[in-house]
């Protein structure tokens, strides 16, 4: 069953090869069923998949194979909270080895389109320090940064 209130992603028909990568990446992610079409479309023909229930950090997601008319920008990101380095070199680096493309501030795009933040817990921290000269010192090195390095933003927010 589909969830009350559900992010619905748009997909040229690679919905349910996201919905695998993002299981088999992402923790408490996993494909929870796959619709094919009941007729013809525009874009597809019977028995093709049309959508794909799947979650992505327990958030219910829908991946709909409408075709190529839409894309995904960066007005929608996934923001990953990641605990360590480690973590972090792992997500980015899944989804930059898997076709995508790495942007600034810990941003990146998956081979789909769609922007993910990798986003490390320090960062979060340091940018909202009370400290404000602190936070602006780790803020200006997150703005020279692709993937967020942790003891580089460590590091700026010390001094």
């Amino acid at each position: 069953m589909v969830s009350k209130n559900t992010v619905c992603l748009w997909y040229d028909g690679t919905a349910l090869d996201a919905a695998t990568f993002y299981a088999r990446t992402f923790p408490d992610s996993a494909v929870r069923a796959v619709h094919a079409t009941p007729g013809d479309f525009p874009d597809g023909k019977q028995g093709d998949v049309l959508t794909v229930e799947f979650t992505v950090m327990g958030i219910p997601c829908l991946g709909l194979n409408g075709g190529p008319a839409f894309k995904h920008d960066e007005a929608f990101s996934f923001q990953v909270a990641t605990d360590d380095q480690e973590e972090t070199d792992r997500l980015w680096n899944a989804i930059i080895d898997n076709g995508g493309q790495a942007s600034a501030c810990g941003w990146c795009k998956d081979k789909w389109g769609l922007s993910w933040q990798i986003t490390p817990r320090a960062l979060t921290d340091a940018i909202t320090d009370p400290d404000r000269e602190a936070a602006k010192r780790a803020f200006d090195a997150m703005m020279t940064m692709t993937k967020i390095d942790i003891a580089a933003i460590e590091a700026a927010r010390r001094g």
